[in-house]
């Protein structure tokens, strides 16, 4: 809960700069696709910053460019500060590009940069004069220019310097930050201790699977980084109960921090949310097993097809399937699943927030 600064009202202020805070402490904000209310994205800024504009995340990608999209274990927003890190990926890329994007030439990534470089930052939109193809997943394009577009996002040949939802523009990335010199990638070594500060920023109590989610050939260096931290004694193993065979770790500055009283604190969470993301983590920290269920058959649902967790103060209380009307300015309740008795207050605090969430769900 501290760790991803849900203990508190307002963390980080408001304003541009709030959400420029939000993410480099969070590490990285996921974005997904999903619509049927507001994308991950802006939801997970909001639960942290009530006065959250999507606006605030514009500004910073473009035009203060304080944060990058790039691949953590998803597609994300990360703090432009730890570029660096995230170089030897896309050196990885140019030396060795995906099956995903065997079919593109050098050719047609040489073509592209002179076109960005001839024509400036451009969607695929603004690309007219493809050949169009079929489509070989229900994701793709019928323009052969997205995959290019692709590749060279990847390989960091081009950064994404506006996003309008869904639709990405791509600029040439030395243009995009203004380089007059590419900054130095990362060591190997500088890239673990990246990932293990980063978690125990963010998580506060880390293991190895939670540092490396979703990465398994990192583990290896990270496991080394953490036994020298805990001989020279800047990390202290702890046990979770329920738990006691999995290593975990934390600081000793963590251990000493005093957790907050009750206070009703509610938060309407995105199953996307950093908090949510690891489920096995999340079952062994709050004892509640999240079910991501947008793609399951209806008649097999338990919670509903995009159930969101109401999170009060520390517990996990209830998970309400939410759908935004856009067109009656509403926000519909698909379903509703308590999983603890909880009190009238508890309850009138639920229906406060549910108001707020859905004034974020209709503000343009």
């Amino acid at each position: 809960m501290k760790a991803q600064k849900l203990d508190e009202t307002e963390p980080f202020g408001a304003g541009p700069a709030a959400t420029r805070a939000a993410i480099e402490h969070l590490g990285y904000v996921q974005i997904d696709t999903i619509n049927v209310i507001e994308r991950c994205h802006h939801h997970i800024l909001y639960a942290r910053i009530p006065a959250y504009q999507r606006s605030d995340l514009t500004s910073q990608q473009s035009d203060e460019k304080s944060v990058f999209e790039y691949w953590t274990h998803a597609l994300s927003y990360v703090p432009t500060a730890d570029l660096p890190f995230f170089l030897p990926a896309m050196k990885a890329y140019r030396e060795n590009p995906s099956a995903w994007f065997g079919s593109v030439t050098r050719a047609e990534v040489s073509a592209m940069t002179r076109r960005l470089r001839t024509e400036g930052p451009l969607s695929i939109r603004d690309i007219d004069d493809d050949v169009l193809v079929d489509k070989t997943h229900a994701w793709a394009s019928r323009k052969p220019s997205k995959r290019v577009l692709q590749l060279m996002f990847y390989q960091g040949l081009v950064a994404i310097a506006e996003r309008q939802g869904m639709l990405k523009t791509y600029d040439l990335i030395g243009r995009h930050f203004g380089w007059e010199k590419t900054p130095r990638p990362a060591t190997e070594r500088q890239v673990t201790a990246y990932l293990l500060d980063r978690a125990l920023r963010s998580q506060g109590i880390v293991s190895l699977d939670s540092i490396c989610h979703l990465n398994a050939p990192a583990k290896k260096a990270v496991r080394e980084l953490i036994e020298s931290r805990v001989r020279r004694r800047l990390l202290v193993p702890v046990t979770i109960e329920g738990a006691e065979k999995i290593p975990h770790w934390t600081t000793s500055q963590a251990l000493e921090q005093v957790a907050p009283p009750p206070a009703n604190r509610v938060h309407i969470l995105s199953p996307f949310d950093p908090l949510i993301i690891q489920r096995k983590r999340l079952k062994l920290m709050f004892g509640y097993d999240h079910i991501f269920e947008a793609y399951v058959p209806a008649a097999k649902r338990l919670y509903g097809y995009f159930a969101l967790p109401v999170l009060v103060d520390d517990r996990v209380v209830a998970a309400i399937d939410l759908k935004t009307d856009r067109a009656n300015q509403s926000l519909l309740v698909q379903q509703w699943t308590w999983l603890e008795d909880v009190s009238i207050e508890v309850k009138a605090a639920i229906d406060i927030e549910l108001g707020r969430f859905e004034r974020f769900q209709l503000m343009q």
